[in-house]
């Protein structure tokens, strides 16, 4: 048992910890709320949209779903548009204040953008599949149920840890350049998995 939870928190953590879309939107949040408190509504949506992943991953209905070739391209080119239009939206964010961020987020378009960066991404849709789900085949039973437990438990926690980061970014970011400059990093990060993404149409 102990060598499944490990498996599962090492597994987890592998793919998680990369620099994506979701960690960089959670991050800004975090960095952008006046209180930790709200950026609960990221944190805790996206933590949902990933856990109902792993689920689907480790049952086996992902790999169906995307059986087909045409789905599975349809995917990729509805993910690729989608990144270049988030990349894009975040290159162009210029509030100068914490105020001003904050307020361009209300909790509902919180929830909107946290759902499109976590269900809408081909890069974490495939990874999970193609890793997790794979990975879940050697188990049965009760040790399955914890190796999956065990990866959701993960990323709930490295999602609230990583909006609290943000929070501390935030605090020191009165003028708010720090968000400036962050915008447009995170605008090249998911310009960047979009040209990926978009390599493995001709080359897959």
């Amino acid at each position: 048992m102990l060598q499944t939870i490990l498996h599962g928190v090492l597994l987890a953590f592998g793919l998680i910890l990369p620099l994506g879309v979701q960690n960089v939107f959670i991050f800004q949040q975090g960095a952008s709320s006046k209180k930790i408190i709200n950026a609960l509504p990221v944190v805790i949506t996206a933590s949902i949209c990933d856990t109902i992943l792993i689920t689907l991953s480790v049952t086996g209905v992902s790999v169906l779903i995307l059986a087909s070739p045409y789905l599975k391209t349809a995917l990729l080119v509805f993910g690729i548009l989608f990144l270049l239009y988030m990349g894009w939206q975040t290159w162009k964010s210029k509030e100068s204040t914490i105020e001003s961020n904050q307020a361009s987020f209300p909790i509902r378009k919180q929830i909107l953008f946290a759902t499109s960066v976590s269900l809408l991404n081909p890069h974490a849709i495939l990874d999970t599949i193609g890793i997790i789900g794979t990975n879940s085949l050697q188990y049965e039973g009760t040790e399955k149920f914890i190796f999956a437990f065990t990866c959701i438990l993960v990323s709930w926690i490295w999602f609230a840890s990583l909006a609290i980061a943000g929070r501390i970014v935030g605090k020191f970011d009165q003028t708010g350049k720090i968000m400036v400059m962050i915008n447009k990093i995170s605008a090249i990060i998911i310009w960047t998995i979009a040209i990926y993404l978009l390599s493995s149409l001709f080359y897959t």
